[in-house]
């Protein structure tokens, strides 16, 4: 090589720094594997990986996701995919559509299409499922509501252009319950229990357009639904029989937080991203264990120097069945598994890269995740025996 040749250098930062099993620790790494949907335009492709990082099974979905999905108690993949028809929701990245249960093979069992479903889907026990879905805040309502950017001041490229029908509209999150057969069957509507004032957006830079928009939807042993709305810096229990807000958490205990989990001592295990904190002048994110009883922090996880860990949108976390703590940094692609005291015992980033779902250049390569969960081998033999049923 002559001293005017040179290497090329690979200019996406993430794929620089490495892809693929970065750290293991396999005597002190809980054992399973770890599913999850790279959000790429175009691509249904769900991944299962071993500890080592190798690719076990993929099912190949018929729809990008939208934006994520599970494997149920009998085996089978719960997805949430992204539709092709064009809605409010089109110009945003975490426009939905359509939830689905395939077996393991990829094998649709049933879908269910709704025109509002964004985020995130779940499937009840009863049969039917329970969506996140997002529609038009009542006028009077939305002119009281505190905070937000108007986006024509709103700094562009983060979303698509807005049409001009929508312009002065306001949006939020409803739950809806759906049968199989596509009827709705119950609705919760955030504007008509949240506050305008006290439940206001609280991220600085969040448009006015979404207010108390929800990214994760959950059913709680008792019936209750737990739920998450990133604007507002809120995660409610919800009661099923009577719709009533029966226990809330907000800033600046928690920043645009996603995914709140139930655990088995009755704490609420959470990803807090930490955009715009209300207690810090610096972003980062956390992992959080919270006491629903006192809303106190039973326990965390955060980097040293934090801003070493900060996924801005998205991302979860799940206890393992060996007291660690598996976390989905989305923004990176980049999954790792913490000891209770912070140790990292595992930590893979995803290798299959595309361009994502947001608005920007269209050579734009990125890798982010919504969520990853982990699944022990007796789930994934359930999975498998789905492909015979």
């Amino acid at each position: 090589m002559t001293k005017h040749e040179s290497t090329a250098v690979e200019q996406n930062t993430t794929r620089r720094r490495g892809v693929g099993l970065r750290a293991l620790n396999p005597e002190r790494a809980s054992p399973g594997f770890t599913l999850f949907s790279p959000l790429i335009w175009g691509d249904g492709k769900v991944y299962l990986v071993d500890l080592h990082g190798n690719v076990v099974h993929t099912w190949n979905m018929r729809y990008p996701p939208g934006l994520s999905g599970y494997l149920t108690e009998r085996g089978t993949l719960f997805y949430n995919g992204r539709t092709s028809e064009d809605s409010f929701l089109s110009r945003f990245p975490f426009k939905g559509g359509v939830v689905l249960e395939a077996d393991w093979n990829g094998k649709v069992l049933w879908e269910v299409r709704h025109p509002d479903h964004h985020h995130h889907g779940i499937l009840l026990r009863n049969g039917n499922v329970l969506l996140n879905c997002m529609g038009r805040v009542p006028d009077e309502i939305a002119r009281r509501v505190k905070g937000g950017v108007e986006e024509d001041r709103f700094p562009s490229g983060q979303y698509a252009p807005r049409q001009e029908a929508d312009a002065g509209k306001m949006y939020s999150d409803y739950l809806a319950e759906v049968t199989p057969a596509g009827k709705t069957v119950w609705e919760w509507r955030t504007w008509e229990h949240l506050d305008p004032v006290e439940d206001g957006i609280t991220e600085i830079q969040a448009p006015r357009t979404l207010w108390a928009q929800g990214n994760s939807v959950l059913e709680l042993p008792d019936g209750d639904i737990l739920t998450s709305y990133r604007p507002t810096s809120t995660v409610l229990r919800i009661s099923r029989k009577t719709g009533k807000i029966v226990w809330k958490l907000s800033s600046p205990t928690v920043a645009g937080q996603h995914a709140p989990t139930p655990l088995g001592n009755g704490n609420i295990l959470i990803f807090d991203n930490g955009v715009h904190r209300l207690d810090d002048s610096m972003p980062f994110s956390r992992v959080i264990e919270v006491d629903p009883a006192s809303n106190k922090i039973a326990w965390k996880y955060q980097d040293r120097p934090a801003w070493n860990f900060f996924s801005p949108r998205m991302g979860n976390a799940q206890r393992l069945p060996n007291g660690n703590t598996l976390v989905c940094e989305s923004s990176f692609g980049r999954f790792f598994e913490v000891t209770a005291e912070g140790e990292i015992v595992w930590e893979y980033v995803n290798p299959f890269f595309g361009r994502p779902f947001f608005a920007g250049e269209p050579t734009t390569q990125g890798n982010l995740v919504f969520r990853a969960l982990r699944y022990s081998a007796d789930e994934i033999g359930r999975a498998k025996a789905t492909a015979r049923a």
